[in-house]
């Protein structure tokens, strides 16, 4: 691997070109088209029975304002039969000149479960702070978040901070979070935790409200999620740590996405598939954009019912008050230039089991607790390092969308995506290299991946591809 030249940049520059030009999302306002309600008739018909019950001496004079008034219930009527013309998300009727009757029922009934959903994500805050690509992050108290809405979490609260791996440097922090909406200095205060906050336009950017936040089952070969791994299994392991190289990858279709994680994994492939998650993504169907973010997932039950992205159910318990999961990253690489990656560790704390997250150097992020999961209540049996993508073939070939940067690995450093220090947590808590690494490009000619080592990256692998080419139909 050419190493000259190597640079990891740990420091945040302002006049970076990752967001050039900050990004304002367009806050829509949803106006709901209704028929007359009951009351309004209601009160109409009374103001007709009151004109009519005027004495016979008079009615004459007050003809001409009962004819008026008719022609106002007309209109009435007439004009809320109508769809709104407007910026609101209802589509107007197929067919609006063969029928002007408009039927919200099924569509006011979506937006009442949206709200519903919204109402128990987005906690009340104590502070929110406007991101530049025009997040809303709501600082909310830590015994407030969403995981405390768990049964088993109700009236708890976030846990102390475990013990680290030995192996891990100590007394190595790093104050920067490298998030975007940290960029004008504000942070959230001591006692709260920052949160990205869901909207409705994010529901509705869904494929369905049921499956908002959530991964489908993870099948290759039957769901179009293709993948460029390393991993190791045949052992017993309580954590993995990795530095990985953030990019921008171009996602083609809007139900598609791009990652790069650690996967801890436990249990078989089938129905009782456990994961634990982190990396960044973009996706534009859980974001509203094309930003690399920072994310988590955990399920239980191979992605069927349990489980979910970031902060969206009852379940990660978030301690800290400098990262938002869900939230942009910045900065990120640029082709043949300057390289930056983050650090990422998930290990099992050996004295009460949960399974924590740290970002960056020393920013304990928080933890899975043990009970949510069946198999990694004990130990993971397979650890995964890589990327994946969706290809859902929509318009009838190979996706363009890219995994890391777009390039394939044989390009090396600056012009393809890594993963470098791969390590993995033993037993007795110790971190160590990998041993018995397995590689796998299940779509190679539209992504692959290749395996090094040297005294620097210790085990590292480059990765990724450009979708769609003369070799990936």
């Amino acid at each position: 691997m050419d190493m000259k030249g190597y640079s990891v940049s740990w420091t945040k520059h302002k006049k970076e070109p990752y967001f050039a030009v900050p990004h304002t999302r367009r806050q829509q306002q949803c106006i709901q088209a209704n028929h007359d309600t009951p009351e309004e008739t209601s009160s109409l018909n009374h103001s007709l029975k009151l004109a009519l019950s005027t004495s016979q001496n008079t009615l004459l004079p007050t003809l001409p304002a009962l004819v008026a008034l008719l022609l106002l219930v007309t209109s009435i009527g007439t004009s809320f039969s109508h769809p709104i013309a407007s910026t609101s998300p209802l589509p107007p009727p197929s067919h609006p000149t063969a029928n002007h009757t408009f039927r919200p029922a099924p569509l006011l009934q979506k937006f009442r479960t949206i709200r519903a959903h919204l109402n128990k994500i987005n906690k009340p805050p104590v502070k929110t702070i406007k991101s530049p690509d025009g997040d809303l992050i709501d600082c909310v108290f830590s015994h407030h978040q969403p995981a405390f809405d768990h049964p088993l979490l109700r009236g708890q609260r976030p846990l102390d901070p475990p013990e680290r791996p030995k192996g891990h440097p100590n007394g190595e922090t790093v104050i920067e979070s490298f998030q975007l909406w940290t960029d004008s200095g504000e942070i959230c205060p001591e006692g709260t935790v920052p949160i990205r906050r869901t909207t409705e336009q994010d529901f509705l950017r869904a494929s369905s409200i049921r499956k908002f936040g959530r991964k489908v089952r993870r099948d290759s070969t039957g769901t179009g999620h293709e993948h460029a791994v390393v991993f190791v299994n045949g052992d017993q392991y309580y954590g993995a740590k990795a530095n990985i190289n953030v990019w921008t990858p171009s996602v083609t279709d809007p139900y598609e996405f791009s990652l790069s994680q650690i996967w801890v994994i436990a249990g078989s492939f089938g129905n009782d598939l456990n994961t634990i998650e982190a990396g960044w993504q973009v996706s534009p169907e859980l974001y509203g954009d094309n930003y690399p973010r920072f994310f988590t997932y955990w399920t239980t039950d191979a992605y069927q019912a349990t489980g979910c992205y970031n902060l969206l159910c009852s379940g990660f318990v978030q301690t800290n008050n400098r990262i938002a999961i869900g939230a942009a990253i910045s900065p990120r690489s640029i082709y043949n230039n300057r390289q930056f990656d983050i650090g990422l560790m998930v290990w099992k704390d050996p004295k009460h089991g949960h399974w924590w997250l740290e970002f960056g150097s020393g920013l304990l992020v928080g933890y899975w607790p043990a009970f949510l999961f069946s198999h990694l209540r004990n130990h993971a049996s397979m650890v995964q390092f890589g990327g994946e993508i969706v290809n859902s073939r929509s318009r009838g070939y190979h996706t363009g969308t890219q995994m890391g940067s777009g390039h394939f690995a044989e390009e090396g450093f600056r012009k393809a995506a890594y993963f470098r220090n791969l390590q993995v947590v033993d037993w007795d808590n110790n971190l160590l290299p990998l041993s018995n690494i397995h590689q796998l490009a299940d779509h190679s000619n539209c992504y692959d991946i290749r395996v090094g080592s040297n005294n620097v990256w210790g085990t590292y692998f480059y990765y990724g591809g450009p979708g769609r080419n003369v070799r990936c139909p």
